[in-house]
């Protein structure tokens, strides 16, 4: 891993560590890196779009078959 210069940023010393984890992780290939993490992010980004959709939370946090609810 190569040393980071004195006068970087702590944010960019935190993206040049992971950047260096995700490829060691994928046995040193910088492709197979990027691959993962795209996969990676497509997960994130579904799970977020679930999370924000009015239709998620209507069908999981106010089940329409729970008698008690309306009582």
């Amino acid at each position: 891993m190569p040393t980071p210069a004195p006068d970087q940023s702590p944010d960019l010393n935190r993206i040049e560590a992971a950047a260096d984890q995700a490829i060691e992780a994928c046995g040193g290939d910088a492709r197979e890196a990027v691959k993962a993490l795209i996969v990676a992010n497509e997960f994130l980004e579904r799970r977020l779009e679930e999370l924000a959709s009015p239709g998620y939370a209507r069908g999981r946090v106010l089940p329409r078959d729970r008698k008690d609810w309306y009582d």
